[in-house]
């Protein structure tokens, strides 16, 4: 067996969810999700299959956004992973629960904007996901100013009142 790290390619304002699902009709159900979940929500999303043609299955309301995630599912190539790009203004938070409650989904690894590494092992019959590296490593503990910049910015962006 051999460890690799593979980077997630997208560009700094998109946000990208990481998971593992186990049937084809995956990418038609996760397209329904997101769609139902926001409506008018662009997005790409790549599903790689793990058996029969093995090929990389995509959907979604963006081109380009599609586009990446068929790039950056081949570049993963692990059995079952799927790829989700939503478009600026769209956020995990928006979509996770309608993602995870998709019966095909069995595991979210990360939902991010972060730069992301996926870790990787690969054997004699393919390729899995170890687990991910998800931005940067604390710096330190939040002190009163930080709690006070947190609780700002959330209130902010409408996710607190």
């Amino acid at each position: 067996m051999q460890l690799e790290l593979v980077s997630i390619d997208k560009p700094e304002n998109v946000n990208v969810i990481l998971g593992q699902a186990h049937f084809i009709k995956t990418v038609e159900d996760l397209h329904e999700a997101l769609a139902a979940a926001v409506p008018g929500i662009q997005f790409g999303l790549a599903f790689c299959e793990a058996s029969g043609a093995c090929l990389v299955r995509s959907s979604g309301t963006d081109h380009t956004l599609t586009k990446l995630a068929e790039q950056n599912a081949l570049a993963i190539s692990a059995g079952h992973a799927f790829v989700i790009f939503l478009a600026e203004g769209a956020y995990p938070v928006n979509v996770l629960n309608a993602i995870k409650g998709v019966p095909e989904v069995c595991r979210i690894y990360c939902a991010t904007a972060n730069p992301v590494q996926v870790v990787l092992a690969q054997t004699e019959q393919g390729r899995g996901i170890m687990g991910v590296v998800d931005g940067a490593s604390p710096r330190g503990v939040e002190g009163p100013e930080d709690v006070a910049w947190r609780k700002d910015l959330l209130r902010t962006i409408g996710y607190k009142l």
